[in-house]
């Protein structure tokens, strides 16, 4: 018998370098933006203000960050280096599980920040507008996501969201 266990912190150096980790994710993350931003025209119009800003964002357990520029027109989402981070606009970090169900309404970002599981820096008016968009699609961001790699996306995100709740 099995016990789940949350995410960890990875630590430096296991499992695959993170250079090439974060290589083999540029095409699955610059297909998942151009995804949402084809699919969700709305949150970028929602988002206008800040279109140009580049967001960071730290889930503590993976070993690299995210960096989301919400440009329509030319949509970022990359994994970068934790050190030292690139420069940003604004700064999100928190336990993975956490983000997860943000980007899905999923859990109370207020709640997140006040209680320190969110650390936000940088321009926070950039970081509400971006809440506020993705408060405003109707469906599963990261249900839409999973199901771009068919079976093996359902699955993967499936586990992640049991992992979350045994946690």
């Amino acid at each position: 018998m099995t016990t789940m266990q949350t995410l960890r912190p990875v630590p430096r150096g296991a499992g695959l370098p993170s250079t090439a980790l974060r290589m083999a994710l540029q095409p699955v993350l610059r297909r998942v933006v151009r995804r949402i931003a084809a699919r969700h025209p709305e949150m970028f119009a929602r988002i206008a203000p800040y279109q140009k800003a580049d967001f960071l964002i730290v889930a503590k357990e993976l070993p690299f960050a995210l960096h989301l520029r919400p440009d329509p027109d030319a949509p970022v989402m990359r994994a970068v280096p934790k050190s030292p981070l690139p420069p940003c606009d604004a700064h999100i970090e928190g336990p993975f599980m956490l983000l997860l169900n943000l980007v899905d309404g999923e859990s109370d970002g207020d709640a997140a920040f006040f209680s320190r599981d969110l650390t936000i820096s940088g321009n926070t008016e950039a970081v509400v507008s971006l809440r506020n968009a993705l408060d405003d699609v109707d469906s599963s961001i990261a249900q839409e996501t999973a199901d771009l790699f068919g079976p093996p996306g359902r699955a993967v995100l499936g586990l992640l969201r049991r992992r979350g709740a045994a946690a």
